[in-house]
């Protein structure tokens, strides 16, 4: 079964509005919420990179039926995985255990303000295998001590634990985080629509109902005010995951996109509601059955209204 999310997109909202978009998701009948989790935004003109998990924890309690999940949280510099496992095992209580924690292997531009650097894709790879083993492991309830290659946990547990157990994607950028994501977790995130990552998930024994991913539908009664809210918050996208993953900081995003303009952004932009409902089938095709979709402008009451008369019922069979 498919199923259709909301992203709380911190980066270009502050938090108070983002705990009014998801109140707003839920009456639209979204399924689920799924929430970045920066400490910088991508671009200088963004100025907004809420800490997720005190926003997780209001819409927690400003809502009452639909899912929330991290798209995605790094668990290996910035926040070490014992710390984790705790912050999403008090959401899931919370919530009530709507919560699905999504894990991936992160970008230097939130994780290198620790001052702890910024391993090599390989190294962040087997970082993040090991933070999901300890992550799982404090779940058990049971007090937890680990020396590992990368991460020591002394005598922890966690109290505070959901009803059920809290479950795991993880982001996949490749068929090595795709056999990661198959091994360890019950789900995939890919940032794109291509099928030989999530073929490279089911090949690996990865759970074929749970692949989740983010479209951007830049709608807009206007295709030029769209397109110029599409270049203010998802330009960055457009190097790909390697120049994504390593850059340090937005004015470094500043300068890899500054020869892209607004116009060049137009083709996915505007109020053509055929425009974003081919962009959606594009993910839903590739293998994705919990898509969120990431609104980049401001007129927020104006999209839900969009996506319930025109986006959804041309989605849904």
């Amino acid at each position: 079964m498919t199923r259709f999310g909301y992203t709380l997109y911190c980066e270009g909202n502050d938090p108070r509005s983002l705990i009014e978009q998801a109140v707003m998701a839920e009456k639209a009948g979204f399924d689920f919420l799924i929430i970045s989790d920066h400490y910088h935004p991508w671009l200088s003109e963004q100025q907004h990179a809420a800490f997720a998990w005190s926003v997780l924890g209001a819409v927690a309690q400003a809502t009452e039926r639909i899912e929330l999940a991290t798209m995605v949280t790094c668990p290996i510099i910035r926040y070490h995985p014992a710390i984790v496992a705790q912050m999403a095992a008090t959401v899931g209580v919370i919530s009530g255990g709507r919560f699905t924690l999504g894990l991936g292997a992160g970008e230097r531009l939130n994780e290198h303000v620790v001052g702890m650097g910024w391993p090599a894709v390989r190294v962040r790879h087997m970082m993040l295998r090991e933070a999901i083993d300890i992550i799982q492991a404090l779940w058990s309830g049971q007090y937890v001590s680990h020396y590992g290659d990368f991460f020591t946990v002394e005598d922890a547990r966690i109290f505070d634990l959901p009803d059920d157990p809290i479950e795991i994607f993880v982001a996949a950028s490749g068929k090595v985080s795709a056999k990661l994501a198959a091994e360890k977790a019950d789900g995939l995130c890919t940032s794109d629509p291509e099928k030989q990552i999530v073929s490279a998930y089911l090949q690996s024994g990865g759970n074929k109902g749970s692949v989740w991913s983010q479209v951007v539908l830049a709608w807009g009664k206007s295709k030029e005010k769209a397109a110029k809210e599409l270049h203010s918050n998802f330009r960055f996208s457009a190097g790909g995951w390697k120049v994504q993953a390593e850059l340090p900081n937005p004015v470094n995003f500043d300068a890899a996109t500054k020869t892209i303009t607004p116009e060049d952004m137009k083709a996915d932009a505007g109020p053509d509601a055929q425009l974003h409902v081919k962009k959606a089938k594009h993910y839903l095709e590739a293998g994705v059955n919990n898509l969120a979709v990431a609104y980049p402008g401001k007129d927020h009451a104006g999209f839900m209204k969009f996506w319930q008369k025109e986006l959804k019922p041309a989605l849904l069979p």
